[in-house]
C-alpha cells in the first residue's frame, strides 16, 4: 500500500499588495464593476456573449494602473479588451477611465493570469496578449515565482489565434534573457524582431508610470514580440 501524496500548491506569481485605496476608486469598484466585470458563469467565457459582438480580442496580464490598457481601449474601438489585474486600486482607477472614455468594450478580472486563462480562455480565442512590466522577482531564490515560464508560455501560446501576437516588456535584463529564451524555444511561436533579438517599441506601447519611474533609476527596457504561427 502506498501513500497518496499531498496535492500540490501552485506558486503564485504575484502577492496581493492592497495599498491605498480612494473613495472615488472605491466608488468604481461598487458601482462600475458590476458594468465591466466578468460574470463568474459560464466557465469557459464566449467572447461574442461576453462583448454583444465579434471582434478582435485582446487580453492584458497585469495592467497595473490601466493607462496602457485604456489607451489601447480608446485607440481600437474596433477591438474587444479583458484585463487582469489582482490590485483593487489599479482596478478602480482603470474604471474610472473607461468610465470617462465611455468604452463599453473592455472587460475586467481580478484573479490569479494563469488560472483564468487555462479555465476560462478557449484555445485560439485571442488575437493579443500583453504583458508589461511583470514582477521580476528579481533575487534568484524567487526567480521561479516568475510569469514567464514554460508551462504558462505553452497556455499563451495555445490561447492565442494563429497569427496573434504576444508582446512582453520588462526593465530587468536577466528576466528578458529568461522571456526570450522560454518563448524561442517555444514551438509555433515566432520572434517578429529575428531570432535573439529584442523587438523596438509596439507603437501601441504607452510609457506608464511605472516605465518612467524604472527609467529615471537608469533601466534599460526591453521589448519582446511574438507571433503564433
Amino acid at each position: 500500500m502506498t501513500d497518496s501524496l499531498p496535492p500540490q500548491r501552485q506558486i503564485r506569481s504575484f502577492v496581493r499588495r492592497e495599498g491605498r485605496i480612494t473613495p472615488a476608486q472605491m466608488q468604481a469598484l461598487e458601482q462600475l464593476l458590476p458594468r465591466y466585470g466578468i460574470p463568474a458563469q459560464p466557465r469557459q467565457l464566449d467572447m461574442l456573449t461576453l462583448f454583444g459582438r465579434s471582434a478582435p480580442v485582446g487580453l492584458e496580464i497585469g495592467f497595473g494602473n490601466g493607462e496602457h490598457l485604456a489607451s489601447l481601449a480608446l485607440a481600437r474601438p474596433d477591438w474587444n479588451f479583458i484585463g487582469l489585474e489582482v490590485y483593487r486600486p489599479g482596478i478602480g482607477k482603470l474604471l474610472q477611465a473607461l468610465a470617462a472614455q465611455h468604452c463599453d468594450h473592455v472587460r475586467v478580472e481580478s484573479s490569479d493570469a494563469q488560472e483564468f486563462l487555462r479555465d476560462r480562455i478557449v484555445a485560439e480565442s485571442l488575437d493579443a496578449i500583453y504583458i508589461q512590466f511583470p514582477d521580476p522577482w528579481h533575487k534568484k531564490k524567487h526567480h521561479k515565482r516568475r510569469l514567464i515560464q514554460a508551462a504558462f508560455a505553452e497556455i499563451l501560446r495555445d490561447r492565442l489565434r494563429p497569427g496573434g501576437e504576444l508582446q512582453l516588456a520588462t526593465d530587468w535584463a536577466d528576466y528578458a534573457e529568461q522571456m526570450m529564451e522560454v518563448l524561442e524555444t517555444l514551438p509555433g511561436l515566432r520572434n517578429l524582431a529575428g531570432k535573439g533579438n529584442f523587438a523596438p517599441r509596439p507603437e501601441n506601447r504607452i510609457p506608464t508610470k511605472f516605465e518612467r519611474r524604472g527609467t529615471r533609476l537608469g533601466h534599460a527596457v526591453f521589448d519582446l514580440a511574438f507571433r503564433k504561427e
